[in-house]
C-alpha cells in the first residue's frame, strides 16, 4: 500500500519509493495532527538547515503542500537501510494518498569504537 502512495513523480517521493523497495524501515502513525501545525515546524527547519548551507529535498514543497492541504494529516517515516536517509511522508487523515515528502540527511555520528 505504502509503495502506491509513493508513486508520485516529485524528486522527494521517487526516492522514497526507492529506498522502501531496497529495503528500508517505515512506521506511519495511526494518529493525525493538523496540517497547518507542521507545516509551520517544518518552515522554521527550513530556514535554520539552509542557515548550514544545505537545502533538504521537497521540503520547500511539503511546507507549501501541506498548508495549503488544511486538514489533518498522519506523519510517516522510512528509514533508508544504510541510515543515511530518512524520508519524512504525510498522508491524509484516512491514509488514502500522499500529501507530502521530503528527504533530510540522517546526522549519525561515527562510533568511537
Amino acid at each position: 500500500m505504502l509503495e502506491k502512495l509513493l508513486a508520485g513523480d516529485d524528486e522527494a517521493s521517487v526516492a522514497a519509493l526507492a529506498a522502501l523497495r531496497s529495503g528500508a524501515t517505515y512506521t506511519v502513525r495511526d494518529a493525525s495532527l493538523p496540517s497547518e501545525q507542521h507545516a509551520g515546524v517544518f518552515a522554521l527547519r527550513l530556514r535554520r538547515i539552509r542557515l548550514h548551507g544545505v537545502e533538504p529535498l521537497g521540503m520547500e514543497r511539503m511546507v507549501r503542500l501541506l498548508r495549503e492541504h488544511g486538514r489533518p494529516v498522519r506523519g510517516g517515516l522510512i528509514d533508508s537501510v544504510d541510515q543515511r536517509w530518512t524520508f519524512l511522508c504525510y498522508f491524509t487523515e484516512d491514509g488514502s494518498a500522499l500529501v507530502a515528502c521530503t528527504r533530510l540527511k540522517r546526522w549519525v555520528e561515527p562510533s568511537p569504537l
